[in-house]
């Protein structure tokens, strides 16, 4: 019987930072008690951004170095893989935020072989499975791993979906798809009558059926679905070329490649990145563009890329126009997802688009890669959370008050949605414009769903004719059953919810903004990114900033307020509608199109760990916007914390200036 040989020590991520560090030295740690063990270690962590330019045998060098614990960062370049590790262990949520794959793989390349936590986040989960690297939730394997006892493969994925269990005893999820997916085909669930969400009926007509894999849909079952649109950006392209071009050669057979798109969203403001420009990343981030675009070119994909080339050798090579296309799941949104498909793309932030009516989730590079090639895409059956927002929702209140309020409640906090996809449903959601309505289902990431959805209705039919000239009919099918099972249902009055923020280390750190006594004085307030560079955010931005104009009002001096669109359509929009002058006459600097400071790659992003942004992004890990401290806000909140110079809602710069 197989077995995974751990001969090597077992590294504790601990809260206490001495605990780290003796490890690293050569201390082995005995009877550490779980409560001693750091929670929420997000992928920013165990591969911050200055890394993620690499993914061939180098990232072995960088797993933890950005793991924070005690004020400061215990794990230094090399320490795993010197430190002969080759288990991890660590609390509750481990991997949580973004999807990428260069987390497990930078464990993997390190020597670790297993991690065992109490609960691990889906993408990162499945992203580990892939690589074959696995993982456990069972602390007894500890003592049995002290002893040097072997432990069957078998006893390991016993808990795990029969998918699951075949991938890691594939040894990965490529493997897997060479030995079993020569033939993928659809697999109609037979109706049975039984009430059903909306989710799982877009999921029952995008369903394939392979070998290996049984025919339930039931929450927990290991199935791959047929995506109506795959997508992947720069920092995955290459990996996932590499990864195919070994495995299957050249050329590859792509399935359906005008259902493939390739977006240049993250990098193209990293000329003028603090991060990249100190360690010399600039060459990098050149290879991982070559890479993508030739990829997109060899294989007939449309790639949304720079709006201008930039030549990237020093931050003096300023081009004409900087800045992409947009932001790969804003423009899904924008131009792409319909009610009732099913969107797929390497990024967490993917369930942007279920704001549409579709079932659009993040996934890997390995993933992403057996997609291109049979067009199937791996999931493990989520069970559905319904979350009513009811009431009407307050003046001065949008919808990223409303996900702070969520992401802070005490069930939440505690996981009741890992992995699972949020419905949102409720009276306020007829108050919500489908911008509105995005920033939702984007931040079930930040929520630890495996996507977000809302029923499509007469403002999604509104949004895509004036958007896309497209007149859409809601089949008759598009909405949840009366009597739809879910995993709970969370009841919300916005009525009670008024301007939120969430304070720096995690985006659950939910406090409403008039219960903050001692309010920081800020350095940087920053408006952008998928979830705040839409239309409606900038009706917001300018809505406080053209006030402030009337009135007289500048940014301070010491303070920078950066905006910058999510898109090259929501830039021309505000043109149109003529935002720029107030946005330039009250001191703000206007960034083109790009994942920017929320990737750490831009202005916007700290430099330094005395700096307090304010930023309407939507996580605020450490070191995900820079070293500095990072306060999440609505749109509105920026704007006007970044006139007062310290944290201030809309409502309250006005009474100061009544």
């Amino acid at each position: 019987m197989a077995q995974l040989e751990l001969a090597g020590r077992i590294l504790f991520l601990c809260r206490d930072p001495e605990l780290v560090e003796r490890q690293c030295e050569g201390v082995d740690l005995t009877n550490v008690s779980p409560d001693a063990l750091r929670d929420d270690v997000s992928t920013d962590e165990i591969t911050p951004m200055s890394v993620l330019t690499r993914f061939d045998d180098r990232l072995g060098r960088v797993p933890y170095l950005g793991v924070r614990t005690g004020g400061r960062n215990p794990i230094g370049l090399d320490a795993i893989r010197a430190g002969g590790f080759c288990v991890t262990v660590a609390g509750n949520r481990y991997g949580k935020g973004s999807s990428r794959e260069h987390s497990p793989l930078a464990e993997y390349r390190a020597g670790i072989r297993l991690v065992i936590a109490k609960s691990f986040e889906r993408i990162y989960r499945q992203n580990a499975d892939n690589i074959g690297l696995f993982t456990s939730t069972d602390f007894g394997l500890i003592e049995r791993i002290r002893r040097g006892e072997p432990i069957e493969i078998d006893e390991l994925v016993a808990s795990r979906d029969s998918l699951a269990a075949s991938i890691l005893r594939s040894g990965g999820l490529l493997r897997y798809g060479a030995r079993y997916m020569s033939q993928v085909r659809s697999a109609a669930v037979a109706p049975d009558n039984a009430p059903r969400t909306l989710a799982q009926k877009i999921l029952e007509r995008h369903v394939l059926q392979t070998e290996g894999t049984s025919d339930s849909m039931t929450p927990g079952t290991g199935r791959f679905v047929r995506a109506d649109w795959r997508f992947i950006h720069e920092y995955y392209t290459g990996m996932a070329t590499h990864m195919l071009h070994a495995a299957f050669g050249k050329p590859l057979s792509l399935h359906e490649p005008e259902t493939i798109l390739a977006f240049e969203d993250h990098l193209s403001y990293s000329h003028k990145s603090e991060l990249h420009l100190r360690n010399g990343l600039l060459p990098d981030v050149r290879e991982l563009s070559a890479a993508h675009r030739q990829f997109a070119g060899d294989y007939g994909i449309t790639n949304h890329g720079y709006l201008s080339e930039i030549a990237m050798d020093s931050p003096t090579d300023t081009p004409i126009d900087e800045g992409s296309e947009g932001i790969s799941h804003a423009m899904m949104a924008e131009r792409y997802a319909l009610p009732g498909q099913v969107v797929v793309g390497t990024d967490s932030h993917t369930p942007h688009s279920g704001a549409l009516g579709c079932v659009a989730f993040g996934v890997g590079t390995t993933d992403m890669a057996n997609a291109f090639v049979t067009g199937a895409v791996r999931m493990t059956v989520p069970q559905s959370l319904l979350i009513n927002f009811n009431g009407a929702v307050a003046p001065g209140v949008t919808a990223k008050d409303l996900v702070l309020h969520l992401l802070a409640d005490p069930r939440i906090r505690k996981g009741a949605g890992v992995g699972k996809i949020f419905e949102f449903a409720g009276s306020a959601m007829s108050q919500l414009t489908t911008d509105e309505r995005t920033t939702l289902t984007n931040m079930t990431a930040e929520l630890g769903g495996f996507s977000g959805i809302v029923a499509p209705d007469a403002e999604t039919v509104r949004f895509l004719k004036v958007r896309r000239g497209i007149d859409f009919v809601i089949e008759p099918w598009m909405h949840s059953d009366p009597g739809a099972t879910y995993a709970d249902v969370i009841e919300i009055d916005c009525a009670a919810i008024s301007p939120m923020l969430a304070a720096p280390g995690d985006p659950g750190n939910g406090i409403p903004l008039h219960q903050l006594v001692d309010r920081p004085r800020i350095d940087i307030a920053y408006g952008g990114s998928c979830t705040a560079g839409k239309r409606e955010d900038f009706d917001h931005y300018h809505e406080v900033l053209a006030w402030a104009a009337a009135h007289g009002l500048r940014v301070p001096d010491g303070v920078k307020l950066y905006l910058q669109f999510g898109t090259s359509d929501v830039r021309d929009y505000c043109e149109r509608q003529g935002y720029l002058a107030a946005f330039e006459q009250v001191g703000a600097t206007l960034l083109q199109p790009s994942c920017g400071a929320c990737a750490n790659c831009g202005p916007g992003a700290s430099v330094d760990a005395d700096q307090v942004t304010i930023s309407a992004i939507n996580r605020n890990f450490p070191g995900r916007s820079g070293p500095g401290q990072v306060w999440l806000a609505s749109p509105p909140t920026v704007a006007a914390s970044a006139l007062a110079g310290r944290i201030a809602s809309f409502a309250e710069l006005r009474a100061r200036y009544a």
